[in-house]
């Protein structure tokens, strides 16, 4: 039995297809290895031309008659429609990996409230605990050369910089905040903390990040006290984090639902428009009845200590409610 030694492109390692007892080889053959392909060509050893090999009715037909296929090495040839589509997944895929590198890319993180006594030597120190710090600066008063209270700092890799966002900061004593300056044009983040809602009493923050730790790396998980029936929970990818939202998960034999943990300028926004809404329905004439009560004895609905709360809790109300609950009375 003859082999014909074909390989998809020229010049990779070759795969010794066997030929038939009149030494034509089938299309099916060559298509098992190559699927896609529809014919072969090689190069003249002495031209150094590439030349096409005959093809009809499923069968491709040596070069020669004498010699046969020869000691020529074949490669495929493929419909000019799958060369276009490989070329596009291609650039498609150049395209995905320069996105993902440019959102990997680190970039100076301003640090906000640092105490007065605190030196870039602290800033740096404290720092370091999450990885390589490259700059540690804090903005000071050119005259009198005092702190103002704010600095930035730069990580060297990507994960630490992930690591430093999604934790809280406790600096000299002073909690702080760490996040992207808005002069880096960043746009709009893609979050890495989630709203859980749902949960009960018996589920607690080692029960949260035990089952969320099987879809990515838990950086933080905050549960209210008093306890009002959902959490939050930080992961380090913010993919992981946006891949769960809108799902329901079974955590202890409790049924819970993922959702976007919305800024508090969102909530802000919604609880505005939500507030229009409602003054212009009563514009209107459409008021609604809701048995109303004093700071004793406040029925469903009522006022305590001007602020409006309700009797529902986490169980009942909907995601945007819970957050919005615990935005409003200054929580973070």
């Amino acid at each position: 039995m003859d082999f014909v030694q074909v390989s998809e492109e020229e010049g990779d390692e070759p795969i010794q297809l066997p030929a038939e007892e009149d030494g034509t080889l089938l299309l099916s053959t060559l298509q098992a290895q190559f699927p896609g392909s529809c014919g072969l060509k090689y190069r003249n050893l002495d031209t150094k031309a590439v030349r096409g090999v005959r093809s009809n009715e499923g069968r491709l037909f040596p070069p020669s008659v004498e010699s046969g296929w020869g000691e020529y090495a074949y490669f495929c040839v493929f419909p000019k429609e799958n060369k276009r589509k490989s070329d596009d997944n291609l650039e498609n895929s150049t395209a995905k990996t320069k996105r993902i590198e440019t959102r990997l890319r680190c970039t100076d993180l301003i640090v906000l409230g640092l105490p007065w006594k605190t030196t870039e030597e602290s800033l740096r120190e404290y720092f370091e605990t999450y990885g390589e710090v490259l700059m540690a600066q804090i903005k000071k008063d050119t005259k009198s050369g005092q702190s103002k209270g704010f600095g930035f700092v730069r990580f060297g890799s990507y994960d630490a910089q992930m690591r430093v966002l999604t934790n809280r900061h406790l600096i000299d004593g002073r909690w702080c905040e760490v996040k992207v300056p808005n002069s880096k044009g960043m746009g709009h983040q893609v979050p890495c903390k989630v709203f859980v809602g749902r949960c009960t009493e018996d589920i607690n923050s080692d029960d949260l990040r035990e089952y969320f730790s099987k879809f990515g790396e838990v950086t933080d998980v905050f549960i209210p006290r008093p306890f009002r029936a959902f959490s939050f929970v930080t992961f380090l990818d913010p993919d992981v984090a946006q891949s769960l939202c809108g799902e329901d998960h079974i955590i202890k034999g409790v049924s819970v639902h993922v959702s976007n943990a919305a800024p508090k300028a969102e909530q802000n926004r919604n609880q505005q428009v939500q507030s229009y809404n409602y003054n212009s329905a009563n514009s209107f004439g459409m008021h609604s009845y809701h048995p109303q009560g004093n700071h004793m004895n406040p029925g469903r609905n009522g006022h305590h200590r001007g602020r409006q709360f309700s009797i529902l809790d986490g169980s009942e109300r909907g995601p945007q409610q819970c957050q919005q609950l615990w935005w409003t009375e200054g929580a973070e």
